[in-house]
């Protein structure tokens, strides 16, 4: 009887983890807009750069994408409960924007980063970890997928002749924000779909 309960109380506790990360993938594929969204503010801040703007073109693109992404996510988590996962996630990615953005600004500022590979490799990394980190929390293969995508360009970006950066960059941008973000909005589309004929 005491085994019983105690297979029971496991199994319980097994589903609400299963449940939680399924909860943590749904809210992640809602945010795929966000993707988008930084996607196309690193090629906005790519050729402002290129055309004469390279002092202020990372800041100004990189804040002004902060502010959108903040007020578009007061706005839709109103209505929404947080959950663990989801803060946990929401924390990881917070955690690596201002730390990169803090790091760029202090390399840039002090006139060490003078080589824009190492800005590149530097990103990529970091842009690698936040998704390697909220793949391994949410076990979804996608997110792993474009974990990868962005530790290879890291570690290619150190290696390929000057004129292949900005492609290997501007290459993995395109699959791991704009690809991924738009995976996720279709994914997201998909499930509700999916809500409305069960309710109907």
């Amino acid at each position: 009887m005491i085994e019983e309960s105690k297979t029971e109380d496991l199994n319980e506790r097994l589903h609400l983890i299963e449940t939680m990360i399924a909860e943590g993938r749904r809210s992640t594929e809602s945010w795929g807009w966000v993707f988008v969204l930084w996607g196309i503010a690193y090629y906005v801040a790519i050729l402002w750069a290129a055309h004469g703007g390279k002092m202020f073109a990372w800041p100004v693109t990189m804040i002004a994408a902060a502010i959108i992404s903040g007020m578009t996510k007061g706005r839709r988590t109103r209505d929404q409960p947080a959950t663990t996962i989801g803060r946990a996630i929401g924390s990881i990615w917070v955690a690596m924007g201002l730390s990169l953005f803090i790091l760029l600004m202090a390399l840039g500022w002090s006139g060490r980063l003078t080589d824009a590979r190492l800005a590149i490799a530097i990103a990529t990394a970091m842009l690698g970890i936040a998704n390697l980190a909220s793949s391994i929390i949410l076990r979804w293969k996608a997110q792993f997928a474009s974990a990868f995508v962005w530790l290879v360009a890291s570690v290619a970006v150190c290696y390929v002749a000057d004129n292949a950066v900005i492609p290997v960059f501007v290459g993995a941008i395109f699959l791991c924000q704009i690809v991924f973000g738009f995976y996720g909005m279709l994914c997201e589309t998909r499930m509700r779909k999916l809500r409305g004929a069960s309710h109907a």
